[in-house]
C-alpha cells in the first residue's frame, strides 16, 4: 500500500476504505481535505467547487449539503443520478466523500434549528444508500443549527459501521455546537467520547483544529488526538468556524498547531468563498504542512495517472 501523498487518481479508483485510511496512515499528518458545499452555485459556475478545491492541493473532497435521496453536485451533471459521485471521481481522481448528519430529536438546543431532508441525515436509509452511490467515505457530523448531539453521532457510527465494514471509511465527530446546549466551545468533545467513537468503529475521528472554537489550545487538542490514536482511530482537525476565509498568515499557524497536536487529517471548511475555503488558503495550508513538493505534485498530477 502506497502512502496517500504517492498515490494518484487510478490508486484511488482501487482503494476501499480500509486502503484509504492505511494510505493516510503512512502520510504521517500530511493529508488534507477540503470541504465543499456541493448544493449551490460554485465559486465560478463553470466548474464544481470540487474541482477548484481539488486543483488547489486537496488530497480528499468532503461534499456538504449532499443528499442521498436527490444526488446532485452543482457545476456538473450525469446522464444518471445515481452516478454522481462516479462521474465526479472520475473529473478529480480523489477520493470523495459526503457528511451525513446524526440528528438528536432530544437535544437540548441553544436555538431555533433548521430540518434537514431524510437524505442528508444518518439514517439507515441514507446509509446504504451512500454505500450504493460510491462514496468513499462518510462523515458525521453536525451543520449549524443541526441538534446533532455525541449521543446521536455514537449511535451512527455503529449502524455506520455495520452498513459499510471495510468498504467505506467512517469519520466521526462534531466541528462546532451545531446548535446543542452544553455541546459548544471546550464541551464540544471530551476523551472519553474520543474514547466511544473509536471503540464503536469511527476509523477518522474530528476534532474542533486548533484556534478554532473557544478552547480548543494546542495542549487539549493533543491529548484528544493521543485518545484517538491510543485506539486505533486516525484523527482529523476541522475548521469549521468560517476560518477558512481569514488571511493567509491565520491559516498557516492554525496549520502548524494542528499539525503539531498530531493530527492525520487537516480538514479546510468551505465558508470561506461561495461554498468552499478561499482557493488559496488550501494551497497555503497543504504547503504548511508538507511543502511545495508534496503540495505541487498534488496539484499538477493528471486524473489519468
Amino acid at each position: 500500500m502506497k502512502r496517500l501523498l504517492n498515490c494518484t487518481a487510478s490508486d484511488f479508483a482501487e482503494m476501499n476504505g480500509a486502503q484509504l485510511r492505511q494510505a493516510i496512515e503512512a502520510s504521517e499528518g500530511r493529508v488534507m481535505l477540503s470541504e465543499v458545499v456541493c448544493a449551490t452555485t460554485p465559486l465560478y459556475p463553470s466548474l464544481t467547487n470540487a474541482e477548484y478545491a481539488a486543483a488547489f492541493g486537496a488530497d480528499m473532497i468532503l461534499l456538504n449539503l449532499f443528499d442521498v435521496n436527490q444526488p446532485n453536485v452543482e457545476g456538473m451533471s450525469a446522464e444518471h443520478p445515481q452516478n454522481v459521485i462516479i462521474e465526479l471521481k472520475k473529473l478529480i481522481g480523489r477520493p470523495v466523500g459526503i457528511n451525513l448528519e446524526p440528528i438528536d430529536p432530544e437535544a437540548d438546543n441553544a436555538e431555533t434549528l433548521a430540518e434537514l431532508p431524510k437524505g442528508r441525515t444518518a439514517i439507515r436509509e441514507s446509509l446504504e444508500k451512500a454505500k450504493k452511490l460510491g462514496v468513499d467515505f462518510v462523515c458525521l457530523t453536525g451543520n449549524p443549527k443541526t441538534g446533532v448531539t455525541n449521543t446521536a453521532i455514537l449511535k451512527s457510527i455503529k449502524q455506520a459501521k455495520e452498513i459499510f465494514q471495510d468498504d467505506i471509511m467512517i469519520i466521526a465527530g462534531k466541528m462546532h455546537g451545531a446548535g446543542v446546549r452544553k455541546e459548544a466551545g471546550s464541551g464540544i468533545v471530551s476523551e472519553n467520547v474520543v474514547a466511544e467513537f473509536a471503540g464503536a468503529g469511527a476509523d477518522v475521528v474530528l476534532l474542533p483544529a486548533v484556534g478554532t472554537v473557544p478552547g480548543t489550545t494546542l495542549e487539549k487538542t493533543e491529548k484528544l488526538v493521543d485518545a484517538a490514536h491510543e485506539q486505533g482511530a486516525l484523527a482529523l482537525t476541522a475548521i469549521g468556524t468560517s476560518q477558512e476565509g481569514a488571511a493567509a498568515a491565520t491559516i498557516r499557524q492554525m496549520a502548524l498547531n494542528n499539525k503539531m497536536a498530531g493530527a492525520d487529517i487537516h480538514h479546510i471548511g468551505d465558508a470561506g468563498e461561495h461554498g468552499i475555503a478561499v482557493p488559496e488558503n488550501v494551497m497555503d495550508y497543504s504547503i504548511a504542512i508538507r511543502g511545495k513538493r508534496h503540495t505541487y505534485v498534488r496539484m499538477a498530477a493528471s486524473v489519468n495517472r
